[in-house]
């Protein structure tokens, strides 16, 4: 997704959205493998070799260079670890801890900036509670706020809260709502009470840094396919219920489903009953109106954020609460159902109290699909829970904002790290590695 950003510290971003924009470049060899290592990682060399079908001699050059650089980390395997037969190792190639992106998650309650790793470590977070929805203007200079307790200053030393040595490429959002992704505007946010309120960039201003905003569940689906329940499956939808209502994700062949404008995957506002009650959109039985967290956790007489009490007071079975989840249940599934026949995945990853929900009626959930469904488009669906829990966000926003480098390492200029990193390319070369597939 693409919004503006700021090429130097204090400057206005400049957006650049164009209504025919030019087919994106092939990706160099090197932004391969960096993607490679920090989507799959730790990876031998001789595994990144197999799957980039680059030769050994330009591997071993280009995780030297990578190395050079302070992106990647390579160290030669523990004995008796996978791929240590006969032979030489493989050295094992990781992404590094210290170059980091700011995951920021804009919320009706909080607003948080969390400092990731290329290797997906969280390394520090802040939080600041929101007595009410923050607006637009003050989301910005609370982002700015927690991030100045977090980034390390210009002579090298770190925020209140940060270890030091780390090297930042850029600020990534998640909004409650949509987000034009030409520019970073929020379209519409309506639990926000947002409307074409532009953010990457008056936050890219304001802080000097790259940033670039989106849907939260789109998010949320990419980081769940990175490294949660859906790690490697290619075609997903992901659902997700929270204070902000249902959002929707979908990656579809491996990439993540934004459409033209970055509004795709809206799935929490299917039709799914015809005498529904008004949504706030301004339709009539969306999804994320038939199945609330808030009228669940009401009706189970617990808080809305608590999900554990919420798990224990629907395995009570109380019969009050057991009609809830039934109408709820019952909407889910004709919104999966849709999606199913729209998209065709192989698995529904559903997170927040849609988890709870679903660790509850079991395969219940499934089942109705099943047999709403057309002869076959369902005979792979797996349904699971999310397992990223609360760090979801933090983990599909930490993605965005690592975007342009792993495009083009050479358009981020990151300090070489003070302390060089060994390359173990020099103690051990590709003619000698044992190849593992």
């Amino acid at each position: 997704m693409t919004s503006t950003t700021a090429a130097t510290p204090g400057a206005a971003p400049v957006p650049a959205p164009s209504p025919s924009p030019a087919p994106s470049p092939a990706p160099s060899n090197a932004a391969r493998v960096l993607r490679l290592v920090h989507e799959e990682g730790p990876i031998t060399r001789a595994e990144v070799t197999r799957r980039t079908g680059l030769n050994r001699s330009t591997t071993l050059a280009l995780v030297g260079e990578l190395v050079d650089r302070g992106l990647l980390h390579e160290d030669l395997p523990t004995a008796g670890a996978p791929g240590t037969g006969v032979g030489r190792p493989s050295p094992v190639v990781r992404a590094a801890p210290d170059v980091v992106a700011a995951a920021v998650t804009v919320e009706v309650d909080a607003v948080s900036v969390a400092l990731v790793g290329l290797d997906g470590t969280v390394r520090s977070r802040s939080v600041e509670p929101q007595h009410r929805p923050p607006t637009p203007d003050e989301a910005v200079e609370t982002v700015a706020a927690l991030l100045d307790r977090l980034r390390p200053t210009g002579s090298g030393a770190p925020g209140a809260s940060a270890p030091a040595g780390l090297r930042l490429v850029g600020v990534g959002v998640a909004v409650p709502g949509t987000v034009r992704v030409e520019d970073g505007t929020v379209q519409d946010a309506p639990h926000l009470g947002w409307t074409d309120a532009p953010l990457a960039g008056p936050l890219a201003e304001r802080t000097g840094l790259p940033v670039r905003a989106a849907n939260d569940a789109n998010l949320g689906a990419w980081a769940e396919r990175l490294a949660g329940s859906g790690r490697g499956v290619d075609d997903l939808v992901y659902l997700n219920g929270g204070a902000s209502g249902i959002g929707g994700g979908v990656i579809t062949a491996g990439r993540p489903l934004s459409g033209a404008d970055g509004y795709a995957g809206e799935l929490g506002h299917t039709f799914v009953a015809a005498n529904g009650i008004r949504c706030h959109c301004g339709a009539v039985g969306c999804l994320e109106t038939e199945a609330s967290r808030d009228d669940l956790a009401t009706a189970a007489g617990t808080a809305p954020d608590d999900l554990v009490a919420l798990a224990a007071a629907l395995a009570e079975g109380r019969p009050d609460v057991e009609r809830v989840v039934d109408r709820q249940v019952a909407a889910l599934a004709t919104a999966l159902r849709n999606a199913i026949h729209t998209v065709n995945p192989t698995m529904v990853v559903l997170g927040g109290f849609l988890g709870v929900l679903l660790d509850h009626v079991g395969d219940r959930i499934l089942d109705d699909v099943r047999a709403q469904s057309m002869t076959g488009t369902a005979d792979r669906l797996r349904i699971v829970p999310a397992a990223l829990g609360p760090d979801v966000l933090v983990h599909g926003a930490a993605e965005i904002a690592f975007g342009d480098l792993l495009r083009d390492p050479d358009r981020i200029a990151l300090a070489v790290p003070a302390t060089p990193t060994t390359r173990t390319s020099d103690r051990v070369d590709a003619v000698g590695e044992t190849r593992t597939a």
